[in-house]
């Protein structure tokens, strides 16, 4: 049987080929991860998530996101997409980048199957690394349960 040699990329070529990819995938330590589409019902709780909290968050100094800004985390080498994020404005940016953001003060993430156990694991320790970073929000998408 022979061993598959794992490519690993530099930040710059994953952002160059991020930029031409037909879809989004996430970045960690030098791989590339395909981001895997959600299905309608992870969706719709985000699009009402990030509804409410925009409503909520009126005339504060706040900026909520969903799903395409990507949020790069320097002390893990980790570029992603969380599913709703608030911001604290102004943004700040990735250096050079004005599609990347680096503060965030509340995190969302709605669970799926296959995502789940890295949500609440590497991926929240990751998170947890951020300066900026305050909350992190789980929504199970299979059942009425909010952390």
């Amino acid at each position: 049987m022979l061993a598959t040699e794992q490519k690993y990329y530099s930040t710059e070529e994953y952002l160059e080929l991020e930029e031409a990819a037909e879809f989004r995938s996430e970045y960690r330590q030098g791989e590339i991860i395909q981001i895997v589409g959600c299905t309608p019902n992870h969706n719709l709780i985000s699009l009402n998530f990030s509804s409410a909290l925009k409503y909520a968050l009126k005339g504060k100094p706040y900026r909520v996101f969903m799903t395409d800004l990507r949020l790069w985390i320097d002390e893990s080498k980790l570029y992603t997409y969380p599913d709703v994020m608030v911001v604290n404005t102004p943004l700040v940016y990735a250096e050079n980048r004005r599609d990347t953001i680096i503060n965030p003060l509340i995190i969302v993430e709605i669970l799926s199957n296959s995502t789940e156990s890295y949500d609440r694991g590497k991926k929240f320790e990751y998170y947890r690394s951020m300066n900026s970073f305050q909350e992190y929000i789980l929504i199970d998408q299979y059942r009425n349960h909010v952390e």
